[in-house]
């Protein structure tokens, strides 16, 4: 088999030239000189037309140009090639390794670019795409689990499902159950805080805050509608100290009577606390209410009207109970209201974290403390009896 000849550098292809011309110059024929040079007489038009009248430096200058020439055509193509590639995957930072693996495995079938060419436009380590992370046994049943309470607690963030799960047994911390959170692309809309304000009223959370359980209690109003557009009236009554909600009754009114036949059951089953915290409303400003706190002795610690900041605590309260109870639920009447609003009630307090108690369910809470030395220093206080509410009081 004849071997193909080597390609000649336009530097040799001048200097054949020369010597093509010489030959001629002495007599010899083209003939001759294609034999000598062993060429054809096409391949001798052909030089002469392009390296004609050359010298040796400006034909290999001529060469070296050529060559930087298609070297800037190829960096021209890879550069158009890698704003067509980013442009692709836009659509916010790649911060994370798997979001950097994902965009390079799509560069890849879009352009069909080696590994090697989308991990150098990505800025990406070959060592981490090829990287395959190795799955925990228990990773299943953990997902499994966490789709579970997201959908019977869908308002709490994966924080707080955390420490639901460590309540249950499991040994995780808040990055694994982060991770797998944004693996199931689960996310709860961030609301936007409102602003807030110190009131100067001596009444407020700021001015006299809770320093131990049954030391102020907190009372309000909050306001839904059963299905068929009917009213309810929500009050709620909560322990500043241990977070936890005394009652939440639920109906259509409720007057100042009302308000004092709920709080002699609870001053009997948990205690007198030295403070009620609440604003100005009529029925916590009833003559019947008032004068029933200062026949047990109980202070009134109103805030100022217009300042419901000021009363932070049961505020805050109520925005949980909006959002996890009230948003999610569509009450038939009134009798499923009280049933499921005091389900969500024993949740909160036996089951859901508080963020302001080290994560603990208030219920816990409050039983640590009452086991603690500090509790035991208090100053206890006489507790009432049925009887002592049977006397009559004195307007």
């Amino acid at each position: 088999m004849k071997q193909a000849r080597k390609r000649r550098k336009p530097e040799q292809i001048v200097k054949a030239i020369a010597e093509g011309e010489a030959m001629l110059a002495a007599g010899k024929s083209l003939a001759e000189v294609y034999q000598k040079l062993g060429i054809v007489e096409s391949t001798w038009m052909r030089w002469k037309k392009q390296y004609g009248g050359m010298k040796s430096d400006e034909a290999r200058r001529l060469r070296e140009l050529e060559i930087e020439n298609q070297k800037l055509k190829e960096l021209l193509a890879e550069a158009e090639l890698d704003k067509r590639m980013l442009k692709v995957i836009a659509g916010g930072k790649l911060l994370s390794p798997t979001r950097r693996r994902e965009a390079a495995c799509k560069l890849q079938s879009c352009f069909g670019v080696s590994e090697r060419r989308a991990c150098r436009t990505l800025g990406q380590s070959r060592s981490s795409q090829r990287y395959r992370p190795n799955t925990k046994e228990d990773e299943p049943r953990l997902i499994a689990r966490i789709l579970e309470l997201v959908g019977e607690f869908p308002r709490y963030g994966y924080r707080r499902i955390t420490r639901l799960l460590r309540q249950e047994g499991w040994c995780v911390n808040f990055k694994r159950i982060h991770r797998l959170w944004k693996q199931q692309g689960l996310k709860v809309p961030v609301k936007k805080a409102k602003k807030r304000r110190l009131g100067n009223s001596e009444g407020g959370v700021i001015r006299r805050s809770a320093e131990y359980p049954n030391h102020v209690w907190s009372v309000d109003f909050i306001f839904d509608r059963t299905e068929d557009g009917r009213s309810l009236k929500i009050l709620s009554l909560i322990d500043e100290f241990t977070r936890e909600c005394i009652a939440l009754e639920v109906g259509r009114k409720f007057t100042g009577d009302d308000l004092v036949a709920l709080l002699s059951d609870l001053f009997v089953s948990r205690g007198i606390p030295s403070f009620i915290r609440s604003d100005n409303g009529p029925e916590f400003i009833s003559k019947a209410v008032r004068s029933f706190l200062d026949f047990i002795e109980v202070g009134t610690s109103y805030i100022e009207p217009g300042s419901p900041w000021q009363n932070g605590n049961v505020e805050s309260f109520h925005s949980r109970l909006r959002d996890e109870c009230l948003s999610c639920e569509l009450f038939s009447s009134l009798s499923e209201a009280q049933s499921i609003i005091e389900s969500w009630r024993q949740t909160y307090n036996h089951r859901r974290p508080h963020s302001g108690i080290g994560g603990m369910a208030p219920a816990d809470f409050a039983s640590q403390w009452a086991t603690s030395a500090s509790f035991a220093a208090l100053p206890s206080r006489k507790q009432p009896t049925v009887e002592s509410f049977n006397q009559p009081v004195l307007s």
